[in-house]
């Protein structure tokens, strides 16, 4: 997927608010991630990724679908940056009655872009 959001805040609020589509989600992970899709072999290309990811998930996993690929996820982002949905954005959660394992994992997708963010920017928009 070549025309991915731009990665700020607006792009983490779509994803908890659910104006992306799970496939984008995916695709940003993956990306961010470092893996990246051959379109002339139809492979993909996972030099980039980090070697804890490289050897549980030589492909990139469905993290919307995947309890353990996003429980990895969940743990991968570091203990300072844990509490930025709420901390930096203000997020509140979900309502009771209103979430599912779905949401949970894509607050987890978001929680996860935003501590990427945190760490290779110097700004927060």
């Amino acid at each position: 997927m070549s025309n991915l959001p731009p990665l700020n805040t607006d792009t983490i609020w779509a994803i908890l608010k659910d104006e992306l589509d799970d496939a984008t989600v995916n695709h940003l992970l993956w990306h961010y991630l470092g893996y990246r899709y051959d379109s002339s072999t139809g492979q993909w290309d996972n030099s980039q990724v980090a070697p804890e990811w490289q050897d549980e998930y030589p492909q990139p996993p469905d993290f919307i679908e995947s309890r353990p690929a996003t429980v990895k996820l969940t743990r991968s982002i570091p203990t300072e940056n844990k509490r930025s949905l709420k901390e930096k954005l203000g997020f509140k959660g979900y309502n009771i009655g209103e979430f599912g394992p779905r949401q949970t994992r894509r607050a987890t997708a978001a929680n996860w872009l935003l501590s990427y963010l945190q760490q290779n920017s110097t700004t927060i928009d």
